[in-house]
């Protein structure tokens, strides 16, 4: 890279843009002072390109490309192409013969490239495109060993193997392999290991005094302890019941449950489960009674009475139809060092394995085993993670050139082609406007624009095919505001042609065009005068129905009303009255002089009276408009949008125009003026034609036309003595 390379820069937008038109001109971005960058950050997302290419060029992942990354990118890209002016093809496919295995990152991305080739069923193609790396499942679909660090079944070699595999997925969890299939890493095998051999310790240690711990041995002890363990809150609930009776008989009747609380459950279809009988004792309670194991006893818990007298009474204590507290303490007793070796068992999540596969396992050397393939995996982890750095090279190839050109410089935008952040097209009142970016909050986004200068409107914009809904900012460029209103509808089209439903939602109002200044002071008199007119309409009117209202009032009780007095003339008034009068007929007198004084002046002077009375009242207008509109600025609305803009980036009135077209007819059409619903217009021709007829006459009673006329129509032949 070096500090002395020579840059070209163009002039767009009001500020010196670099011209990037060459593989040297990225190799050395780095060396250009950022001070010239258009842009220093921009969204990973919301752009139109490939979000993908941009989450590989977000290196921290921090949802922004930032200069930095941008450098680190090109970089990348340069050094692992022979040739970096291929960067400016943009070509999806990615010839092999374009990388540079000069290097020796370079002769790596090429083997993965090859391999990835390889694996997907195209030994033999020269080239690899994003469809061949953008599906990680796809190319390692039929790879044993990828360099991920987790082995499936398939990499046994022999079915012991391939059944541990299996079983260790299953006990401790799977992991999913790069082809998309389930397998085992080495934390998950060493987990497994590691409570095997826990698990069988455990074992061992209850194996130890197997006559204490397993009185039944191991499968019947397991059996009778559970059983024990079902009803053990529910004896233990019966015997101190018991205990209860036998020191207060007065409480028998409260321990045994009153017959009242039998009637809900009476009125109820009655099965075993039912709630309120589970609820109950197991059997009527008395001093000193043993527990029936069958026969009266709570029907919700006799399956469970008989498993107990079965499993666990009989085999410990022999057989019995009840038990007495005594009995059950012995049970308690016989089961406790079982249960005490319960209670410290280690290696559960492998339990269901038994303890003799486990053992089996243990013994047959299957971790070293699976440590083995593992390993064999892990061999391969460099290549394998080049094939991620092959997609990010494909991807810059298609895609880096058109980023660059969109960050560094705005050079797309100025030269007419679709930028990045442009969203689509929004037709509304015979515009398009190809201004357009999307917005998260247009609350939001509405409060950070104010220095943009444009005339923005806010839409939102559905799909009611799709329920897909969206927000977008439009720029007004063209034309004027006088149909722009909140609430309008048009379409959206987007970037793929897909259309969209938009309504006004939010205006930010700024002039449009200098036409639209021009004419804006006579537009407002207009709409003044309208509304001057339309009070006085309605006030004449409530007017007239307040005397129409008098009138009928003074009809219907003619007879019954005085007569009004006459009025008295107001000297006041009549002097008022006659000041107006005279001020009038004095303004009258002097508009007709001058009028007068005009017309003597010629054609000429009319026009240029006229042009000048236009130009005082329009000027102002137009120049604070012309001075708004060469302030406007893209940068905040992209600032807004996540953007950081690193120049003023006008859009001047000549450029503006190119971003809102207004309607137009086709060169070449032909236009049928006849409209038989149009309104009658104003006869402007008749009046103008009579005015130019009484101008001409006047002009030549004056005598002004004489040396231009015969002898005989001379004004001074006709009128000879004026």
């Amino acid at each position: 890279m070096s500090d002395g390379h020579r840059w070209t820069f163009f002039r767009a937008g009001g500020f010196d843009q670099v011209k990037l038109a060459s593989g040297a001109d990225l190799a050395n971005l780095g060396a250009l002072d950022q001070k010239l960058w258009v842009a220093l950050a921009c969204p990973t997302i919301g752009l139109e390109i490939d979000a993908r290419t941009l989450a590989l060029i977000d290196t921290d992942k921090d949802g922004r490309v930032r200069a930095p990354e941008l450098v680190a990118a090109v970089t990348f890209a340069c050094a692992n192409l022979r040739d970096p002016n291929d960067l400016f093809k943009g070509a999806a496919a990615l010839p092999l013969a374009s990388i540079n295995d000069a290097l020796p990152a370079g002769r790596t991305l090429l083997a993965s490239a090859r391999r990835i080739l390889a694996d997907i069923g195209k030994p033999e193609s020269a080239e690899i495109s994003l469809e061949d790396v953008g599906d990680p499942a796809r190319i390692f679909a039929d790879t044993v060993f990828n360099g991920d660090g987790v082995i499936t079944e398939t990499a046994a070699e022999d079915d012991a193997t391939r059944a541990l595999i299996l079983e260790i997925g299953e006990t401790i969890g799977s992991v999913a392999d790069r082809s998309g299939k389930p397998g085992i890493d080495g934390p998950n095998t060493d987990a497994f290991f590691a409570e095997a051999r826990a698990f069988s310790a455990w074992h061992a240690r209850g194996e130890e005094s197997p006559a204490n711990v397993f009185p039944l041995g191991p499968e019947p002890t397991a059996a009778a302890a559970a059983a024990v363990a079902i009803v053990k809150p529910r004896v233990d609930d019966y015997f101190g019941r018991c205990r209860l009776a036998a020191f207060d008989p007065r409480a028998l009747s409260s321990i045994n449950r009153n017959a009242e609380e039998y009637l809900p459950i009476a009125a109820q279809t009655l099965t075993i489960s039912v709630e309120e009988i589970a609820g109950f004792p197991l059997a009527l309670a008395a001093a000193e009674r043993p527990l029936p194991l069958a026969g009266p006893v709570n029907p919700a818990h006799a399956a469970a009475l008989r498993t107990l007298r079965d499993d666990a009474v009989g085999p410990l204590l022999g057989a019995r139809a009840q038990l007495t507290e005594s009995d059950w303490l012995a049970l308690g007793a016989k089961l406790a060092p079982y249960e005490a070796w319960l209670a410290v068992k280690e290696g559960q999540r492998v339990e269901k394995l038994g303890v003799a596969r486990v053992r089996e396992i243990l013994a047959s050397g299957g971790a070293e085993v699976v440590a083995g393939l593992l390993a064999r995996d892990k061999a391969l982890e460099a290549e394998a993670a080049s094939i991620g750095e092959v997609e990010r090279l494909v991807r810059y190839h298609r895609d880096l050139v058109r980023l660059c050109t969109n960050f560094v410089s705005f050079e797309d935008f100025y030269d007419g082609r679709p930028a990045i952040f442009q969203y689509g097209t929004l037709y509304l009142d015979q515009r398009a406007c190809h201004l357009c970016l999307p917005v998260a909050d247009a609350a939001k986004h509405a409060t950070m624009v104010g220095l943009a200068g444009a005339f923005l409107a806010y839409l939102d914009c559905t799909r009611p095919a799709t329920s897909e809904k969206v927000q977008i900012v439009a720029a007004f460029t063209a034309g004027d505001s006088d149909n722009l209103m909140i609430g309008r509808n048009g379409v959206f089209y987007d970037r793929q042609g897909r259309d969209w439903d938009a309504t006004i939602t939010k205006i930010v109002d700024n002039p449009i065009s200098l036409r639209q200044a021009f004419w804006a002071p006579y537009k407002k008199f207009v709409r003044l005068l309208e509304e001057q007119v339309a009070k006085r309409a309605a006030a004449a009117d409530a007017e007239s129905h307040g005397v129409l209202t008098t009138a009928a009032t003074g009809t219907a009780n003619v007879g019954n009303v005085k007569p009004p007095e006459a009025k008295k003339i107001d000297v006041g008034t009549v002097a008022a009255l006659g000041v107006a009068v005279g001020a009038i007929g004095t303004f009258a007198t002097a508009l007709i002089g001058y009028a007068t004084g005009l017309f003597k002046m010629g054609p000429l002077a009319i026009v240029g009276a006229f042009v000048g009375i236009m130009l005082l009242i329009s000027l102002p207008s137009v120049v604070l408009a012309y001075i708004k509109l060469r302030k406007r600025n893209l940068g905040p609305i992209l600032d807004a949008n996540g953007w950081a803009v690193n120049t003023r980036a006008k859009i001047n009135v000549p450029f503006g125009a190119t971003l809102s077209s207004v309607a137009k007819l086709p060169r070449g059409s032909r236009r049928d003026t006849s409209d038989r619903y149009a309104e009658k217009s104003f006869p402007w021709k008749s009046l103008l034609f009579v005015g130019l007829l009484l101008y001409g006459a006047y002009t030549w009673y004056g005598g002004k036309l004489d040396r231009l006329l015969p002898e005989p129509a001379r004004s001074t032949t006709i009128f000879p003595g004026r």
